[in-house]
């Protein structure tokens, strides 16, 4: 796994990443494709546009995913303002140098506040 350790983002974003429905380069891809980022791919041309469909169905996938389960009531408006106030935090946190000793507590309160929203 060099390229995890070779990688643009912290180690925070990396830790959420992992958790998350997503790898890296998919993640890399989806911000390429957006336009917020540019990454290189050492892939052929066909690897790389195979990559980007799968990225494109798992993004359609989460987002339908949000959908049905704000739709049934399992997501609730409480949730997605904590899920919010969490991305706003990750927004300023990806750009920024967090001290080591600081980037478990992160996360470990990230963990634990999805943990709440998810009540389960």
């Amino acid at each position: 796994m060099a390229e995890i350790d070779n990688s643009n983002f912290n180690s925070i974003i990396r830790q959420i990443i992992k958790k998350s429905l997503f790898t890296e380069k998919q993640i890399k891809i989806i911000l390429n494709r957006k336009s917020l980022s540019e990454f290189e791919f050492g892939i052929s041309k066909g690897a790389y546009f195979r990559q980007v469909g799968q990225s494109r169905d798992k993004l359609m996938g989460l987002y339908y995913s949000i959908i049905l389960l704000r739709g049934l009531g399992i997501l609730l408006p409480d949730d997605i303002d904590v899920i919010s106030r969490l991305a706003e935090q990750v927004s300023v946190i990806k750009d920024s140098d967090v001290f080591p000793e600081r980037e478990e507590q992160v996360t470990n309160l990230i963990d634990k506040l999805v943990r709440q929203a998810c009540g389960m």
